[in-house]
């Protein structure tokens, strides 16, 4: 089994929590963590290790279209598959004429990952390669990961969005200042969770406090996006805001249920009468798009898809 592992001694600094991870071949590992702590580790670890990192930095060729680009890695690299695959796997091929400098930022991606895979490292370091791109990207990367994982070649994601972690990871962990935690994903095994599924009725609580510095602000329940657990409490969130409670998701979910919230995930409860659209990125991983003003995306459990789909009348 092939292994790729970061030591305390690598990333020593009085800025990074020290912390030591493995990943191996047989699954993707994700580290969440704020871009400050990110940045600070992508810099220590670029002077550790001889593994290419992922950050996008690297320079593709802007006047060339995007096929000459892939051309040019595919030679250089050689690749056996032939050039038709690739661009038709990376969802390329309807604008392989395209000059690279007139492509969207999601198309310009693609052809990162296209160099990336096609430079084969012994194992692959990457820096949000989701961040910002379009659902089909997203769907591109999360297939370029099946095959990766395939090839078992040892696979370490950074990401500073939660979503994108337990999207994206088999084993995700949090970092922060007091170290690395592996976020916990199996809900059947989780003793909050095999709690007997809340009743309709309600308490007659009707505004969700949450905190703002001194102040505490009341939410009507109805124009919550979602609520996402954060450090064992809840965080609502309302489009790009997001507010601290003092409640867990446990004692929220109660008294929310009768407003058709509905716990989606271990770390996500969600305004059913918000969700947009229920997206498959494969059999074992689902998001849920929120209707707000960033189009939101949450992640909804494996184990709960035949359940939401119930509860929209979907079977």
């Amino acid at each position: 089994m092939t292994t790729f592992s970061i030591d305390q001694d690598m990333i020593s600094s009085e800025s990074i929590p020290a912390f030591s991870l493995t990943t191996s071949d047989k699954e993707v590992t994700t580290v969440y963590s704020n871009t400050d702590l990110q940045t600070e580790i992508i810099k220590k670890l670029q002077t550790q290790i001889t593994t290419p990192i992922f950050d996008q930095k690297d320079g593709l060729y802007t006047r060339l279209t995007v096929q000459e680009n892939v051309s040019f890695y595919h030679k250089w690299f050689g690749c056996k598959l032939t050039l038709h695959d690739i661009l038709v796997q990376f969802e390329l091929a309807s604008i392989a004429k395209k000059p690279l400098h007139k492509c969207s930022v999601s198309e310009v991606r693609r052809v990162h990952y296209i160099k990336y895979l096609l430079s084969a490292p012994s194992s692959m370091v990457f820096v949000e390669p989701i961040h910002g791109v379009d659902v089909l990207t997203t769907q591109t990367f999360i297939s370029m990961l099946a095959r990766i994982k395939q090839d078992a070649i040892p696979t370490l994601i950074f990401v500073s969005n939660m979503e994108h972690a337990l999207l994206l990871g088999d084993i995700p962990y949090k970092l922060q200042q007091n170290g690395l935690k592996k976020i916990e994903i199996d809900e059947e095994t989780n003793d909050e969770e095999a709690e007997e599924t809340p009743k309709t009725s309600f308490d007659h609580l009707f505004k969700i406090p949450a905190k703002v510095d001194d102040k505490i602000i009341l939410f009507d329940p109805l124009e919550i996006d979602y609520i996402e657990s954060q450090d064992g409490k809840g965080k609502i969130v309302i489009n790009d805001q997001s507010y601290l409670m003092d409640l867990t998701l446990s004692e929220i979910e109660k008294k929310l249920n009768v407003y058709g919230f509905y716990r989606c995930h271990r770390s996500y409860i969600v305004n059913l009468q918000k969700v947009r659209e229920i997206i498959t990125w494969s059999k074992n991983a689902y998001s849920l798009r929120i209707d707000n003003s960033v189009q939101s995306t949450i992640p909804l459990s494996r184990t709960k898809i035949q359940e939401i789909q119930e509860k929209f009348s979907l079977r």
